[in-house]
């Protein structure tokens, strides 16, 4: 084939997309925020720790102040999926994406939620979670204003791509990352750990108009931090629910505007302890 033939076949399979995309996306549902709820589930958490995730994202999704924040938006919904992530090739999807504007969706999310129990996985990939994350909103089947990846974890990316790189493409589609970072390991994970997890998350993985992150020193403190985050996230700017939420509560840490923290420590710790338990 030449290559003018060439040019002229590959122009008219780019038109035929556009042309099968055109509808889908023009008739796509308007929501106020589409919502990717990217949770660790690496071997470093126990299995009470997984199902302590799991409720506090349930209770957090029914709770009234996170209720009246979705109401208060100008349609009155979000869409929400949520994912379990671990290694760069664990990524499952627990709740396809989902509307909810109302108590009853929220409840049918739950169900969804805890129809399982969840499974653990080895190693961590923060920038393989915020790969996949990313590529959901291009499977989504609703249009918003507002495009966040909620992701929450106990340890630094130790595998896939240098996070730092991949956050700066994330946020350059126009997608917040948000940063829920669990500092509450023990045992052998610990071991590839570090001490300042949340200065890590503010440096290396949050980012975007607005992102923050809320850390978690106990276990106990969860449910409250994912309420909290989620307030945050789905209330507009002059939302009395954020106005609330930011009288009662110490301001959270805002992105830097420039990198302090080793965005590599993981990796590193993981080559020159790769010896020990290959926990995470």
């Amino acid at each position: 084939m030449s290559a003018v033939a060439q040019a002229l076949v590959a122009g008219s399979a780019a038109m035929a997309l556009v042309l099968g995309l055109a509808p889908q996306s023009a008739g796509a549902e308007q929501v106020d925020v589409e919502l990717v709820l990217a949770v660790d589930v690496s071997l470093s958490m126990s299995p009470d720790e997984l199902e302590i995730q799991r409720h506090g994202y349930a209770a957090a999704l029914t709770h009234e102040r996170v209720l009246e924040a979705i109401a208060e938006g100008a349609y009155g919904k979000i869409a929400v999926t949520y994912v379990e992530w671990a290694g760069s090739t664990s990524q499952v999807v627990i709740v396809p994406w989902t509307v909810i504007a109302n108590r009853a969706d929220a409840e049918r999310v739950v169900q969804q939620l805890t129809a399982k129990p969840p499974n653990s996985a080895r190693r961590t990939s923060i920038s393989s979670a915020l790969e996949f994350g990313s590529d959901l909103f291009a499977e989504s089947a609703f249009r918003s204003a507002k495009r966040v990846i909620d992701i929450s974890g106990d340890g630094p990316n130790n595998q896939g791509p240098p996070v730092d790189i991949i956050r700066d493409g994330v946020v350059a589609q126009g997608i917040t990352i948000n940063g829920l970072p669990l500092m509450t390991n023990g045992g052998f994970g610990s071991a590839y750990d570090v001490e300042d997890l949340d200065r890590y998350y503010a440096d290396c993985v949050i980012g975007g108009p607005g992102a923050f992150m809320i850390p978690v020193n106990d276990w106990n403190q969860f449910p409250e931090a994912v309420r909290r985050k989620l307030v945050l996230e789905l209330a507009g700017p002059d939302s009395p629910q954020r106005a609330a939420e930011e009288a009662a509560n110490p301001p959270v840490l805002l992105a830097q505007a420039q990198p302090k923290f080793d965005c590599l420590i993981g990796e590193k710790l993981w080559r020159d302890r790769s010896w020990l338990w290959d926990s995470r």
